[in-house]
């Protein structure tokens, strides 16, 4: 459980508007009831630099200090992204990738990562939902750092046939392996 930038401040969250939420969850008394995650869902990302590693934007000026920030409050730092080429909000996702992006996460110390359907349906087909997904996973579990995996957009997958295969490829067993090695 915890808490997500979108519904209050959609793509005006900041990197003080992060501190400041993390630091009123441990005031309130959230971390404590169970609360733990601090994430940013979406209009963090910048440009992809010419070898391809997507850069923060100027509202998230050093990822890797916020998220020490956030763990030295003994919470855990969530981020978002796509299987398409742009997130939700238009910015770029991680469409050819996904290894790149889940090194950088994990660089960073990310904890937690929701990745939303969006733009991929453009460019993929219902049948291929599980290897998208399965795609990402996988790149989270080689990083060795155990991130916690989240797929979003269910409810239109679901229309389309793919429930199955979404629970199948971010439910608990990928979380398992990424925690602790097994399959």
């Amino acid at each position: 459980m915890g808490w997500n930038s979108w519904n209050l401040f959609a793509e005006k969250v900041d990197d003080q508007t992060v501190r400041t939420m993390a630091d009123a969850m441990v005031s309130s008394g959230m971390r404590d009831a169970g609360y733990i995650y601090v994430n940013i869902d979406d209009t963090w990302e910048g440009v992809r630099d010419p070898q391809g590693n997507l850069e923060s934007n100027h509202k998230f000026p050093d990822m890797k200090s916020l998220a020490d920030y956030v763990h030295s409050k003994r919470l855990k730092r969530g981020i978002c992204s796509s299987p398409g080429p742009r997130t939700c909000a238009s910015y770029p996702a991680s469409y050819g990738h996904e290894g790149q992006d889940a090194k950088m996460w994990a660089s960073w110390g990310i904890d937690y990562l929701k990745y939303d359907w969006c733009s991929a349906r453009a460019i993929y087909k219902n049948d291929a939902l599980q290897a998208v997904y399965q795609k990402m996973g996988d790149a989270l579990v080689e990083t060795g750092r155990p991130i916690v995996y989240t797929c979003a957009n269910t409810a239109w997958a679901a229309s389309k046939g793919g429930a199955p295969m979404l629970v199948a490829t971010c439910g608990a067993p990928l979380v398992t392996s990424a925690t602790h090695g097994t399959a």
